[in-house]
């Protein structure tokens, strides 16, 4: 029977189902709940009872829009971690539910990892070995890929992840959440923009640190908010700050391991000028970006991930906090 995979990724605020195939992506929805804007930041109870709700109708909406009966799924994956763990927990309840019901294989994905295979959707996953940068709201690591389920950590953040200086200063600024294609938006209309101070530049490892860098762009719009186009300013020196870093450190990783491959994942890696930037400023061969759809929180990857581990037999947990190098790679490979 051909495998068909059902995704599913319920991780933070988005909730997302999605169908896979031998033939590639079939169907992908995505619901962003729109309900923590008036909190500035995601609220993990609202979340998980959003999910709750929505997904059944998503499911209904999937098979309608696929034109396909239940009975045709072979395998549903669903993101079991890391993550909100309320939020993990109903994801998990409908694929167990679900899968239990049918009779079908549950595979449980990681979620960083589904980010990475995000930029191979439709195609084959790449073979050799390649540098990772992931960028999100929750985790900025630079990994050594040799491959599915083969990961060494290089460097990561100390402190806040980039897209978290990103939506804090949002807030701080008044744009709401989420702060990255609102800093992106506004960051167009700069004419001066403030020069924010570059973190780690001493260090020679890929450790990064963007707490500072946040610090800093909240201290200059609380003294100087009064002045014409300070927001946009402050939003162009923000991604020209972190854009800076992230190469920086990219850069240190590909002296260090000699891979010049690039894949560049997570929501952040939609931000148009940090993408520029890095395919400018990189010692990168090549660079490669998911589509901007597949950048943020989506089952296109959980579902594609799935489908190159259906062959698995994990032991399924859901975890809060997951270190990706745990991982192992698919059996049948």
């Amino acid at each position: 029977m051909e495998p068909l995979i059902l995704g599913i990724e319920t991780s933070c605020d988005e909730t997302a189902l999605a169908l896979y195939s031998n033939k590639g992506l079939i169907e992908n929805l995505v619901y962003s709940q729109s309900e923590h804007q008036a909190y500035g930041g995601v609220v993990p109870e609202l979340a998980a009872r959003e999910h709750l709700e929505k997904l059944p109708r998503l499911f209904k909406q999937l098979l309608q829009s696929a034109n396909i009966q239940p009975k045709s799924i072979t395998h549903i994956a669903v993101t079991c971690g890391p993550g909100l763990i309320g939020a993990l927990l109903v994801g998990h309840n409908f694929a167990q539910g679900l899968a239990q019901a049918l009779n079908i294989p549950l595979i449980p994905i990681h979620h960083l990892e589904a980010h990475i295979a995000a930029a191979f959707i439709n195609t084959t996953f790449e073979p050799e070995p390649f540098l990772t940068l992931l960028v999100s709201g929750g985790h900025t690591q630079i990994l050594l890929t040799n491959g599915i389920g083969n990961y060494q950590l290089l460097g990561q953040t100390l402190d806040d992840a980039a897209g978290e200086a990103f939506d804090k200063t949002a807030k701080v600024m008044g744009l709401g959440y989420p702060g990255g294609p609102k800093i992106e938006q506004k960051a167009q209309d700069a004419t001066q923009p403030v020069a924010l101070p570059k973190a780690l530049k001493l260090r020679k490892d890929a450790m990064m640190s963007f707490s500072g860098i946040k610090t800093a762009a909240r201290q200059h719009y609380l003294e100087h908010q009064k002045q014409p186009l300070v927001v946009e300013n402050i939003a162009q020196g923000l991604q020209a700050c972190i854009a800076e870093q992230l190469t920086r450190k990219v850069n240190t990783a590909i002296k260090t391991t000699g891979v010049k491959k690039l894949v560049v994942s997570g929501g952040v890696s939609a931000n148009q000028f940090i993408r520029s930037y890095l395919e400018k400023h990189s010692l990168t061969e090549t660079v490669l970006f998911p589509d901007l759809k597949y950048c943020t929180d989506n089952a296109a990857m959980v579902a594609y991930l799935g489908y190159l581990r259906r062959f698995d037999d994990i032991h399924f947990e859901i975890r809060a906090r997951w270190p990706i190098e745990e991982l192992n790679p698919p059996k049948n490979l």
